[in-house]
């Protein structure tokens, strides 16, 4: 079974965050330029960038292309740009730095302390995104407050930063409202989530799931439930605006 049929399950009140999202699309776009999308490619950020499409909002979308994706991440590339019109811009590490880090502490880092792990994310995710996002007024994230702990307060808009701001639209979303979106409107999405692959990063920090395990049980799986960020989505208290402010 697809990852559409085993878990497109709309909640009851799915139109209404449906519409929710769209005019929190739109507001961002009117707002908040220049604005991109920081797509990792999957499920969540694929609803976001059709939405950006579907509404017309101008939007800029970039990957965090870390030199470890999976084929089947880097496979939607092309599909975006065929079925949107929009090639993503990649951001890569800075030359030579990867391969600097594996020469000093080995090609399975990541796995000896989270020390480590976290200075490979530096390396292939941190600067990256620094630069991706340099000179922007907001990015839009797939973050879902359903999908961890951690992430369950997350607001729809959050400051990030003196002059910039962090914009989730899906926050109220569950799996099941995204994969049945995904399935109704017929938008590309990861091979891998075919294969029980909820959260994908990393191939080297990315696993199937077994069922009944947590939604990102398959990430970092060797770290402590509290550990599981890389850092591109903690940073300090942010200032939220509320729900109703975004619907306005």
């Amino acid at each position: 079974m697809s990852a559409t049929e085993i878990y497109g399950r709309a909640s009851p009140d799915f139109e209404d965050k449906l519409a929710e999202t769209e005019a929190l699309l739109r507001r961002a776009g009117r707002e908040f330029q220049p604005l991109t999308q920081a797509s990792s490619l999957g499920a969540e950020d694929m609803v976001i960038t059709h939405l950006l499409h579907a509404t017309g909002t101008p939007a800029s979308v970039f990957v965090l292309e870390t030199g470890k994706l999976h084929p089947e991440s880097l496979a939607l590339i092309d599909q975006i740009e065929s079925r949107y019109g929009l090639r993503p811009e990649l951001f890569y590490p800075q030359p030579d730095a990867g391969e600097a880090f594996e020469q000093t502490h080995g090609t399975e880092a990541m796995y000896q302390s989270i020390e480590l792990r976290k200075a490979c994310c530096g390396i292939r995710k941190m600067e990256p995104l620094a630069r991706a996002l340099a000179g922007k007024k907001a990015w839009l994230t797939g973050l879902r407050r359903e999908q961890s702990q951690a992430r369950a307060e997350v607001g729809f808009i959050e400051a990030d930063g003196p002059e910039r701001h962090k914009i989730n639209p899906l926050a109220r979303w569950t799996t099941g409202d995204v994969w049945h979106f995904i399935g109704r409107e017929a938008i590309p999405y990861n091979a891998l989530h075919d294969q029980f692959f909820p959260s994908i990063g990393c191939a080297p920090c990315t696993r199937a799931v077994t069922l009944g395990e947590d939604f990102r049980s398959g990430r970092w799986w060797w770290e402590s439930e509290s550990a599981k960020e890389c850092g591109l989505h903690v940073q300090g208290a942010s200032s939220l605006i509320p729900l109703k402010e975004v619907s306005a």
